[in-house]
């Protein structure tokens, strides 16, 4: 059995106590509302089987998405595209389940928009020289953000954030597709953790899936800004390797000049009324009027 949610959350929304940097050392958020949420709104036709797995497609189904906390595998998020809706995929991606699901919702979010614009551009593969879909458009992201290439044997072509604790690997040559679509032995990986070899998490992708998915998965992980966290759900080896920041409540917002004008606006005008002698027990005794 995969991650399932440990806290309660509403859809869409993710939440945490802490702040975990860098955001690749996050792992998942237990709920995948956010990353459904994208093709839902398009009004994608959902269907959900006994064991609480979860399947979303386009309405012509060249586009199909499964959410698989009861899969075989760790292979929670599925997500195939077809030319043919009866034949092979024409790509597909996978991402393992504690992959944080920021980056899986960047990818959403990203097919999404590529549906609305039609075939062309979400079954439009890599083409090496192409202004708009280059391989290279897609490791871009990480290298300005100061991750390192490397080479590190024939055929393999990697990028490293300086602290080594994540990394994407691009394998060129042929490859088997059927291979790619259900192992790890994909075009791309991109992994966090200490070794490659046994990832935190992984995410893998096809041959021919599209660049501009691509380079919305890796401007997501390269994004420097933290993720939000439960503590207690973090990954334990996090704790020794990632800076986890207290979430504060948020300070009172502090009213602007207009906001309190249109206070004092609103309050009664003062009360205007004439001294009245009233008695006590400190008063004089009235004097005695003239006799009648």
């Amino acid at each position: 059995m995969k991650a399932a949610t440990t806290h309660a959350e509403a859809p869409g929304v993710i939440d945490g106590d802490v702040y975990v940097s860098p955001r690749y050392l996050a792992g998942t958020t237990g709920s995948g509302d956010v990353a459904l949420d994208p093709l839902l709104a398009l009004g994608w036709d959902l269907q959900h089987d006994d064991l609480g797995n979860v399947y979303v497609h386009s309405p012509e189904r060249r586009i199909r998405l499964g959410y698989l906390p009861e899969g075989e595998d760790d292979g929670l998020w599925r997500i195939n595209a077809y030319k043919d809706p009866f034949g092979a995929p024409t790509w597909g991606v996978c991402f393992n389940d504690m992959c944080p699901t920021e980056f899986v919702a960047a990818f959403t979010t990203a097919l999404a928009e590529a549906y609305a614009d039609g075939p062309g551009a979400y079954l439009a593969g890599p083409v090496p020289g192409h202004a708009d879909r280059d391989p290279f458009l897609a490791v871009e992201p990480l290298i300005n953000s100061n991750w390192q290439v490397g080479h590190p044997r024939w055929g393999v072509f990697t990028a490293q954030p300086a602290d080594g604790l994540a990394g994407l690997e691009f394998t060129s040559g042929q490859l088997d597709p059927a291979g790619e679509l259900d192992s790890r032995d994909a075009r791309w990986q991109l992994w966090a953790g200490t070794s490659i070899d046994r990832p935190a998490w992984y995410a893998t992708a096809s041959t021919d899936t599209p660049v501009a998915l691509l380079k919305a998965l890796t401007q997501c992980v390269a994004d420097p800004a933290p993720l939000p966290r439960w503590r207690s759900a973090t990954f334990s080896y996090v704790k020794g390797l990632a800076e986890l920041t207290p979430i504060l409540p948020p300070s009172p917002p502090v009213p602007t000049p207009l906001e309190i004008q249109r206070a004092s606006a609103r309050r009664p005008a003062a009360l205007t009324t004439s001294s009245v002698p009233r008695w006590s027990t400190a008063s004089r005794p009235a004097l005695p009027g003239p006799r009648r």
